[in-house]
C-alpha cells in the first residue's frame, strides 16, 4: 500500500493544474504562521499551479482588533467583528504577498452566490478571470451579511465546493491536526490515516470534533464533508497540519504527510456539479422499481412511465429529486416537465405520450445528460 499511495501522491502533483487551499482561523491569527503560509503558496504557484485560498480569520482578526478572547454567539455581534477583521486581513494578505511580486483579490460570497446558477456561472468565471491575470483568489463567506439559511457553514465547506464549481484537481485543507486519524479503544486518537479510497461509517464516527477553538467553528467532521463533496466531484482532497514547516512544499513534492482522499468517481461537468451540490430542489417525483433500476444502475433517463409520484410546485427547467417510495432521494436533475405535466403524463408510455402531445413532446421526464447521482454514504456527517 506504501508504495502505491507514494505513486499515487506523486502522480497527483505532477498532473495538478488548479489547487484550493484552505487556511484556518488558528493559522492565520499566527504571525509567524501566516508568513509560512504566503510562503508555501508562492513556492505552490512557482511550479506554475493556479491557486485559490479560502481564508478564514475575519472574525478572529476582528477578535484581537478588539481585544476580544471569546467568540459571541449572538449574529449581528459575529458580524460586526468580521466587517471590523475582513479588511485588516486583506491589508496582511496583500502585504505579504507584495513580497513575492504578486497580487490579490478578494471575493466574498454567499451560499446563496452558488445556489443561482448565473451567480455561480459569475463567480467561476471571476475566478478564471484572476487566475488569467496571475493574481491569487482570496476567498471568505460574507459572514457580515450571511445569516443562517444562506451560509455555507464553514470554510472547510466552502472549500469543497469551490473544488467543485471549479474542477480543480485537488483541494488542500490546513488544520491544526495531522490529518485523519484513527480512534483507539479507549477513544484517544491514534496513528494517521494516510491514504482514504472510500469514507467508511468508522472514519466518520472517529472524526469527532478534533479542532474546535474560542475564535474557530468546524472541526474533522466538517473537513469530512469537505472531502465528501470534493471526492463525490471527482477530484481530490488532501488534510494537513498548518503548523508543519514547509507543508505546502511538501505536499507538492508529493510526501506522506496528511490523509490524501481519492476521487469516487471521474470528474463531473460544471453543469452536473450545480445540479448536484447547489441547486435547491423544487420539488420531487417518486419512482418504481424498474425506473429506480434505470437511473441508479444503467445510467439511463427517467421516463415518465417509472413515474408513481410528484410532489411540490415546479417549473420545467427547475431542478427536482429523484425518490424511492420510502422518500430516499437517488438522484436529482432538471425536469423537462412542470409539476402539473408531470401529474399528468405520470405512468404513461411513449405511444401515450405522443397521442397526447405529439411526436415533438420530451419522451422524458429527465433526461440522462441533466441527471446526477446521489452520493451514497452510510454515516452522519451533519
Amino acid at each position: 500500500m506504501s508504495n502505491e499511495s507514494d505513486e499515487m501522491r506523486r502522480t497527483l502533483v505532477a498532473s495538478c493544474n488548479k489547487i484550493v487551499v484552505k487556511a484556518g482561523t488558528r493559522l492565520l491569527t499566527d504571525p509567524r504562521r501566516f508568513s509560512e503560509l504566503i510562503a508555501g503558496i508562492a513556492a505552490l504557484r512557482e511550479k506554475n499551479y493556479k491557486v485559490l485560498l479560502v481564508s478564514s480569520g475575519a472574525v478572529g482578526t476582528g477578535m484581537r482588533a478588539l481585544g476580544m478572547d471569546k467568540r459571541p454567539r449572538q449574529l449581528s455581534e459575529v458580524q460586526a467583528l468580521a466587517a471590523v477583521g475582513q479588511g485588516k486581513l486583506m491589508a496582511l494578505y496583500d502585504a505579504e504577498c507584495r513580497k513575492y511580486g504578486f497580487h490579490t483579490a478578494q471575493l466574498l460570497l454567499t451560499a446563496d452566490d452558488l445556489r443561482q446558477r448565473s451567480r455561480y456561472i459569475n463567480a467561476a468565471n471571476c475566478i478564471n478571470a484572476l487566475w488569467r491575470h496571475d493574481v491569487l483568489p482570496i476567498i471568505n463567506e460574507n459572514d457580515s451579511v450571511s445569516v443562517n439559511e444562506l451560509k455555507f457553514g464553514d470554510n472547510d465547506t466552502l472549500a469543497g465546493m469551490l473544488g467543485a464549481v471549479l474542477g480543480t484537481d485537488l483541494t488542500i485543507i490546513l488544520t491544526t491536526e495531522q490529518g485523519l486519524r484513527k480512534r483507539n479503544e479507549d477513544g484517544t486518537l491514534g496513528e494517521r490515516i494516510s491514504l482514504v479510497r472510500k469514507l467508511t461509517p468508522e472514519m466518520i464516527a472517529a472524526a469527532g470534533d478534533t479542532d474546535n477553538s474560542s475564535m474557530s467553528i468546524g472541526g474533522m467532521i466538517s473537513k469530512l464533508r469537505a472531502a465528501n463533496l470534493v471526492t463525490e466531484a471527482g477530484s481530490y482532497l488532501w488534510i494537513a497540519d498548518g503548523r508543519e514547516h514547509g507543508i505546502l512544499e511538501k505536499i507538492a513534492n508529493g510526501e506522506d504527510v496528511g490523509t490524501l482522499f481519492c476521487p469516487r468517481r471521474g470528474k463531473l461537468h460544471s453543469r452536473q456539479c450545480w445540479i448536484k451540490f447547489f441547486a435547491r430542489a423544487s420539488g420531487s417525483l417518486t419512482l418504481d422499481a424498474g425506473a429506480i433500476k434505470a437511473v441508479r444502475e444503467a445510467g439511463k433517463s427517467l421516463l415518465p412511465s417509472g413515474v408513481t409520484g410528484v410532489f411540490g410546485s415546479f417549473k420545467r427547467g427547475d431542478t427536482i429529486e429523484l425518490c424511492t417510495s420510502k422518500g430516499e432521494v437517488i438522484a436529482r436533475g432538471l425536469s423537462n416537465y412542470s409539476s402539473s405535466e408531470c401529474a399528468e403524463l405520470m405512468g404513461k408510455h411513449q405511444d401515450e405520450l405522443i397521442a397526447m402531445l405529439g411526436s415533438a413532446a420530451d419522451a422524458e421526464f429527465v433526461h440522462r445528460d441533466n441527471l446526477v447521482l446521489a452520493p451514497e454514504l452510510k454515516g452522519s456527517l451533519k
